[in-house]
């Protein structure tokens, strides 16, 4: 007898996991929150009273032996990604799990396979591709209404100063993967293609704090390349701009272009004598695209109860590692990367 509601379990209770648990409670129909886990225990139990939560766990492999659970929501640290979804996929639970996928190449691939093998459904957090926004552009393109697609250009910039950890590249992988992750993955929704090469230029001019220890660490990147269908892109990203949360995508084809995204926490604008116009700035991506991660939500329950393929594939989630990867080997290098 197919299963009417799917039980979650959240593995990571910080502010991103806690989104996908509030959606999962309280807005996504057939579903509901079953346990939590977390090495802070604390963070677990004030997440399971918060959503009425049955069970709350300092191990998530206590979580995966609990049959109630039937999938997770994977939004630990990246390092730790490997172990759980394989874990995960052992125990036979479905798994959402958070970009960036894995730390390398290698790991995605161990997690695709080991979901293939148990049968479990494996979709990665690629929000936008469900932001209404991104996905009426994409029609738009598809369709024609620009020609041909000639050039992909996306950029995200993120207000906040980096934690710590974010310095070492060894743990994660740096902007590239942290922030420009969707962007990877936004030029390779609308083109339709993988990247064929690339060459990235990185440096740090905002966190001086950790140029000692971690010279390798950038807070802004800039890359340019060529895809396998022919078009041309480029991706620039920055941390700690301070001035607002940034994302935008310009899509210019052979007989026009498509602008995505909004930069205006209102559509309302001031204008005043010695003043000019002013509007506020998005402040966060939880404002942003609150909706499309709603979205992602419904489609991972969707795909789990319906046994429908997911919208964002492991492979979708490998790939875009492997362009983090080549971006931080040309930044290191100099030198073009072919993929």
């Amino acid at each position: 007898m197919q299963k009417k509601e799917l039980g979650l379990c959240l593995i990571g209770c910080g502010r991103a996991g806690m989104i996908h648990a509030r959606n999962f409670a309280g807005k996504v129909k057939n579903a509901g929150m079953t346990a939590y886990a977390d090495v802070n225990i604390e963070a677990a139990k004030n997440a399971a009273e918060e959503t009425g939560a049955k069970y709350y766990y300092s191990d998530y492999r206590d979580a995966l032996a609990n049959p109630e659970v039937d999938a997770v929501i994977v939004v630990s640290p990246t390092d730790l990604h490997r172990r759980i979804v394989l874990d995960a996929a052992v125990a036979g639970k479905h798994i959402f799990c958070e970009k960036p996928m894995g730390m390398n190449a290698g790991e995605c691939e161990e997690m695709i396979q080991a979901c293939s093998k148990a049968g479990v459904k494996l979709q990665i957090g690629f929000m936008r591709r469900h932001d209404a926004s991104f996905q009426e552009a994409k029609r738009l393109l598809d369709s024609g209404e620009i020609g041909e697609l000639v050039q992909v250009h996306s950029h995200t910039r993120g207000p906040s100063k980096p934690q710590p950890w974010m310095y070492d590249l060894a743990k994660s992988n740096g902007i590239l993967a942290e922030i420009n992750s969707h962007d990877i993955d936004s030029i390779r929704y609308f083109s339709g293609s993988d990247v064929l090469s690339l060459y990235a230029l990185g440096g740090n001019y905002r966190n001086p704090d950790a140029r000692e220890k971690y010279p390798d660490y950038y807070d802004s990147v800039l890359v340019t390349g060529v895809l396998k269908s022919g078009a041309h892109f480029s991706i620039n990203g920055a941390a700690y701009v301070e001035y607002g949360y940034d994302s935008h995508v310009e899509l210019v084809g052979t007989k026009g272009v498509i602008h995505v995204g909004r930069r205006d926490a209102y559509f309302v604008a001031t204008s005043k004598p010695g003043c000019g116009t002013s509007s506020p700035f998005v402040t966060s991506w939880r404002t942003l695209f609150e909706d499309a991660y709603l979205r992602e939500d419904m489609a991972f329950v969707d795909s789990v109860l319906n046994d429908k393929p997911v919208l964002v594939t492991g492979y979708d989630g490998l790939m875009a590692v492997k362009i983090v990867e080549a971006g931080n080997r040309s930044i290191a290098t100099g030198e073009v990367v072919t993929l």
